[in-house]
């Protein structure tokens, strides 16, 4: 007769907080936290991070302009608590209005952005994108912009479930988040 032992029971995995995320040692990967859970990251490609740096600075010359609030590359969002989230968008506007009381505080702002821009990465699985896109809308940003360097299109959310695709050739607006932004699809994506 063959008897099998019980199974070993497994240590509930460790929850991190936004703190703990903060206090974490440079290693040259990107993190985010969600719902408690550590994600690494690959430090991004050629595409992504030319990708980046057009948007960024397309989208900060037009907000400082228009003194509209601040444009910030690769920070992080603080949008869920115990357990915590924390996103970081390629890219993010906050409008002047929303801007916390200390212009830069050492801790992530505890508010969702008004933009978030994502540009994807070849290993970035679709089911994770989409909980990403529905953690930033939960938490109050108001418009998502998913870019996709390989197929040079940008995907305009509204809403966690309304995607508008745009072309290379398309314009793309800011809609009510960033009156007067407008630019075609193909300037921003190398």
């Amino acid at each position: 007769m063959v008897t099998t032992q019980p199974a070993a029971p497994t240590a509930p995995a460790l929850l991190l907080t936004a703190a703990e995320l903060l206090a974490l040692p440079d290693d040259d990967y990107r993190y985010e936290l969600v719902r408690g859970k550590l994600i690494r990251m690959p430090p991004p490609g050629w595409r992504h991070g030319r990708a980046v740096v057009r948007v960024a600075s397309r989208l900060d010359r037009f907000v400082d302009e228009k003194q509209l609030g601040i444009v910030l590359a690769e920070s992080g969002y603080h949008l869920e608590w115990e357990p915590d989230t924390v996103r970081a968008p390629d890219v993010s506007f906050i409008s002047a209005a929303r801007l916390p009381p200390s212009e830069f505080p050492h801790a992530y702002p505890t508010l969702a952005p008004d933009l978030a821009v994502e540009v994807l990465s070849p290993s970035e699985r679709p089911g994770a994108r989409r909980e990403k896109m529905r953690d930033y809308f939960a938490a109050g940003t108001r418009l998502v912009w998913e870019i996709d360097p390989a197929q040079r299109t940008i995907t305009v959310y509204r809403s966690a479930h309304d995607g508008t695709p745009l072309a290379a050739a398309d314009e793309l607006t800011g809609a009510e988040v960033l009156p007067g932004f407008v630019c075609r699809v193909g300037e921003l994506i190398p």
